[in-house]
């Protein structure tokens, strides 16, 4: 189903970020479930459509998540995906207001849309969102070290490296090491 450009949050050239919906989960999923082998083994994103209703009323109820997912504008020569594609899907957890006004970052490309710049695009916006009309100071990524298209993503879009975190996250029945990226209103402004 096209979704139309009034229904975008932000907009790029390529892309525009928007709500998450329950009526998206029948797309959701199957991109989910195209795109396993590129996931594997950093996300787990929700693949049925229970799993999925779970998980995104969690990011439409709960006022310390925020879920934007990133729809193309102009889809990809002859890839059979239509206007407003999900191409993939930013979160920002934990939000925390007060002193600390700041959230932390999950994000994954569909497989259809990876390799193409659309997320470097999307995490712009994301950003650029969660420092204008969300009002947050500050803005962390914890990936895992070998996710080298994780790191990539975060360094190009202006985040910088604040350490390593041993068996930070269980992910996959495992804990997991994660290196701490952030950004900061000011970086971004001077950046």
């Amino acid at each position: 189903m096209p979704h139309t450009a009034s229904r975008y949050l932000a907009e790029g050239p390529r892309v525009g970020i928007r709500h998450y919906t329950y009526a998206d989960g029948a797309e959701f999923t199957a991109r989910v479930r195209e795109s396993e082998d590129l996931h594997r083994p950093w996300l787990f994103p929700p693949a049925t459509p229970e799993a999925y209703t779970a998980y995104a009323g969690r990011l439409i109820e709960d006022p310390t998540k925020a879920g934007f997912l990133v729809c193309e504008k102009d889809p990809g020569e002859g890839d059979g995906k239509g206007a407003g594609a999900l191409a993939g899907f930013v979160n920002i957890n934990n939000i925390v207001h007060g002193g600390f006004l700041c959230g932390a970052l999950g994000y994954g490309a569909f497989a259809h849309a990876a390799g193409r710049g659309l997320m470097r695009e999307a995490l712009g916006l994301v950003v650029g969102y969660a420092f204008g009309p969300m009002r947050l100071h500050r803005l962390e990524i914890n990936a895992q070290p070998g996710n080298t298209a994780s790191l990539a993503l975060a360094r190009s879009c202006g985040f910088r490296r604040e350490g390593f975190s041993p068996k930070m996250i269980y992910i996959d029945g495992e804990w997991r090491d994660h290196e701490r990226w952030a950004i900061t209103a000011e970086t971004r402004a001077s950046g």
